[in-house]
């Protein structure tokens, strides 16, 4: 039976490649998604990361008190303190950094990389011993920065941006845009900058004055002698620094705390992966049970002629399940190769710009290997041993008269009761959710569950349905005279084949039509949520939280050309109630012509210092009307004060959290007199490229500043959920493929099965091109039959989903894409027509004679 199986396996190539076929993109699916999902979040983490690794100790300044005198306020990190640091025992090498943030716009103005301003460092070229090299810098290109109008960039900035020794550079690091020459390139191995951030790097003096103070560092790193002890060393270092002006932390205590910032910042970006991981899996492993389901199914005569001569039924079970395993084994390794061809290719056709996904080298985890192995074997050998199971029960007269067998009608029952449970439960489920008030982890967990249990009671049911959707669509392949009738009978013979062939295209097109509506409807809902809370045409704003806009540029920007009016609003925190809240200082008069509030209680017209203005949400966390007391402070004011409230408005996020007097929360702000955005209002109201421009030549064409329309606002504020939909579409392309893929699995199996008939068919009197329009009609029928059940159950998983979005979003209500709804249906549609090709064509190819003649 061993060489039986083998023999089986070698002896139908076609079906054993379509087999191999459809296993390998099974698994590709899977693993690929995997490797790109570890791929992406190391990527991530290393774009966040610096290496502390040969990083012994690093001496920091401690912030001095609330206060405190010019001198105390001077870091006390200096070349002295440095020469004092390298005596210490045990301490193998110092090296002072006046390290800080820079963002670059490249050579056609643009900024370049400025979504990530976390990875794009700066600091200051520090010669070695040798007095001309920074061994952290090594230059490749022209020479280190001399003096305060020089510059030196990475080889990786100078690509991105398009620059060359010689060429001038404009450049931010907090203000006034800097224009500097660059004079070298260098190469570094810091992984923030090698995955997808920037490094400038300056003099000594410019970067002290940046980033310090002159004459002074930001830091103090120290690497260790071998067989010291960092904690020991930080001890020492310890007794010699002035203890309210400087601390000495240990390389392993700041690796900690970096991971636990750099999981915070990265969580995000591995959890959307993994979320379609899932859900490939699912698909993928659906598609191996359909795939060895209809090729046992098809060899049930086959498996019976082996019983007739004297297999028992538990080596016709082994020999299919060895079978299976050679084809999952093969199936596993090749697809594995296919899923890391994937994975490095969908950074590039994910990423918009160059912001949305950091480069770093693909990472092979021990996931990827096993989920490969469980879907190539793990789930293609079952797959295998249920419906071989079965066939080997039929008596092997029964089973050589017919290759078809009905299923049992307890066995039908038993999957009808089954498949209705479910969907109720999961429908029960997603309904359940419709009062939800937010989209908290626990509510999208409940939601993932009643979407897939959905799913698994729609495939369940499919069979039941396929009848009586088929004979309604069927209605328009019946125009095409005796081939459309011949097409939908022939879709009709086995409800469980058309279900199970459907399956797959039904499972993506639910994805992609549940995912297109809950997208327009936020996308909407965010557009509404900005039309009713701004009434500018343009914000400029700062891109970091420890950047702002020079005060001067309100005037410039106010007096460009095409702007009626613009206003400042300085954006600071506001501690109350135990929580943070953000507080905008804007000018009472200009407010209301700004920002389009909607008040619940009372108004702007008392707004001043002491007294304030909140949101509903504030107001509801405090117990809050108009007329009442908030005990609150500002920014860095250390005193908690009380703060009239002069009016609450409906939430609006061009206000944010609360309103201020912008003179009393600029005085207490972390940056006094400092400005975070400007509002404008156009001429005409109109937005264009031309007027974006002169806006940001106002503000200096400073890299740290965003320019941004409202559709601009809007799609920034789609944040996460823009991300997802991106990923999810990118990867449903793949699964549009499974699902072609599963179409000409059946049709050319089916056209396998009926090779007598065909050939009938020929004999009397249909042409080739009957034979391929029939078979074509077949696969559009099979496809509509999915497309239809994937729409139902996309629409309905929308429609309750979207509940948690409209909890979270007051302005969320259910707005159908139809375009994108369309171009699904044919996309679909499409997909069933190519995927008919070689079916078609080898059912054409059929010799009349030959055919009847098989057996």
């Amino acid at each position: 039976m061993l060489r039986t199986a083998l023999r089986n396996v070698l002896a139908h190539k076609a079906r054993l490649a379509m087999t191999v076929l459809a296993v390998c993109l099974g698994v590709a699916f899977v693993s690929g998604t995997l490797v790109f999902a570890d791929s992406s979040a190391a990527a991530y983490r290393a774009a966040a990361t610096k290496n502390f690794a040969d990083i012994a100790v690093t001496v920091h300044p401690k912030d001095p008190p609330p206060g405190a005198a010019a001198e105390q306020r001077t870091t006390v990190l200096d070349d002295a303190l440095a020469k004092k640091l390298a005596e210490v025992p045990g301490v193998a090498a110092v090296r002072p950094s006046a390290d800080g943030s820079a963002t670059l716009n490249a050579s056609d103005g643009t900024p370049l990389r400025a979504g990530k301003t976390w990875s794009n460092l700066a600091g200051a070229y520090v010669p070695g011993k040798d007095g001309r090299n920074d061994s952290r810098y090594p230059l490749t290109k022209g020479h280190a920065p001399r003096n305060s109008g020089e510059l030196a960039v990475d080889s990786g900035t100078a690509a991105a941006g398009g620059f060359g020794i010689g060429d001038t550079v404009t450049l931010a690091t907090d203000g006034p845009v800097m224009t500097k020459r660059l004079v070298g390139i260098v190469s570094t191995k810091d992984t923030r900058v090698t995955a997808g951030g920037t490094l400038a790097l300056f003099d000594k003096a410019t970067a002290q004055k940046l980033f310090a103070t002159p004459g002074h560092y930001s830091s103090i790193d120290l690497s260790a002698k071998p067989g010291t002890d960092p904690v020991e060393l930080a001890q020492r270092v310890t007794a010699l620094l002035p203890a309210d002006r400087a601390e000495a932390v240990s390389g392993t205590a700041q690796a900690g705390r970096q991971a636990i910032y750099v999981d915070t910042l990265t969580r995000g970006y591995e959890k959307l992966p993994m979320i379609f991981a899932g859900v490939s899996l699912f698909i993928g492993s659906f598609l191996v049970v359909n795939t060895f389901t209809m090729l046992v199914t098809r060899r049930t005569r086959e498996i019976a002629l082996l019983r007739a001569i004297g297999a028992a039924r538990r080596q016709v079970v082994r020999s299919v399940l060895m079978e299976a395993l050679v084809i999952g084994l093969a199936a596993s390794a090749a697809g594995f190769l296919l899923g890391l061809g994937l994975a490095s290719v969908l950074p590039g056709l994910l990423s918009a710009n160059g912001d949305t996904l950091p480069d770093g080298p693909l990472v092979i985890g021990p996931r990827p290997v096993v989920a490969a192995l469980g879907v190539g074997v793990g789930v293609t050998v079952p797959a295998a041993w249920l419906p071989s199971r079965r066939a080997a029960k039929v008596a092997p007269i029964e089973a050589l008269r017919s290759a078809e067998q009905p299923p049992s009608a307890t066995r039908s029952r038993v999957r009808a009761v089954v498949g209705l449970v479910m969907l109720v439960l999961g429908a029960g489920l997603l309904i359940s959710l419709s009062g939800a008030k937010d989209a908290s982890e626990k509510n999208l967990r409940d939601a993932m569950l009643g979407c897939a249990v959905l799913v698994v009671a729609m495939v369940l049911l499919a069979p039941l349905l396929a009848a009586p959707v088929i004979r309604l669509t069927g209605r328009l392949t019946g125009r095409f005279g005796i081939t459309g009738h011949l097409a939908r009978e022939n879709a009709l013979r086995d409800p469980r084949r058309t279900a199970a062939t459907a399956a797959t295209l039904m499972i993506s097109t639910a994805l992609v039509a549940g995912l297109a509506v809950i997208g327009n409807s936020t996308g909407q809902a965010l557009d509404r949520q900005a039309a009713a809370g701004l009434d500018a045409d343009y914000v400029i704003s700062i891109r970091t939280t420890t950047s702002h806009i020079d005060p001067a540029a309100v005037q410039r920007v106010a007096g460009t050309s095409g702007v009626r009016t613009a206003t400042a609003v300085t954006d600071s925190s506001l501690f109350a109630g135990g929580s943070v809240e953000t507080i905008s200082g804007v000018d009472p008069a200009a407010a209301n012509s700004f920002m389009k509030l909607d008040f619940v209680s009372g108004s702007l017209k008392d707004l001043g210092p002491g007294r304030i203005a909140v949101s509903r949400t504030v107001a509801e966390k405090n117990g809050l009307s108009a007329g009442d007391q908030l005990n609150a402070r500002i920014g860095r004011d250390q005193e908690f004060k009380k703060y009239r409230v002069v009016g609450v408005y409906k939430n609006n996020p061009t206000a944010q959290d609360a309103i201020g007097a912008r003179g009393e929360v600029q005085q207490y702000s972390f940056k006094p007199g400092s400005v975070q955005r400007i509002l404008v209002r156009t001429d005409d109201g109109a937005e264009s490229r031309s007027t974006e421009n002169r806006l940001r030549s106002a503000v200096g064409n400073s890299p740290l500043l965003k320019v941004q329309d409202r559709a601009e606002l809007v799609h920034e504020a789609a944040g996460t959920m823009g991300n997802l939909l991106t990923l999810m579409y990118g990867l449903l392309a793949i699964g549009a493929l499974i699902s072609a893929l599963g179409v000409v699995n059946t049709l050319a199996m089916s056209v396998a099965e009926r090779t007598r008939e065909i050939g009938v068919l020929r004999a009397i009197g249909m042409d080739r091109t009957g034979i391929r329009r029939m078979i074509r009609l077949e696969s559009v029928t099979v496809a509509a039959f999915g497309t239809l059940l994937g729409l139902a159950g996309g629409l309905f998983g929308a429609w309750t989903v979207g509940a948690l979005a409209n909890g979270a979003m007051a302005d969320y209500s259910l707005a159908l894409p139809w375009g994108t709804l369309l171009l699904v249906c044919l996309v679909s549609l499409a997909i069933g027509t190519l995927a008919a090709a070689v079916p078609a064509r080898r059912a054409a190819a059929l010799s009349p004679l030959e055919a009847v003649a098989q057996s």
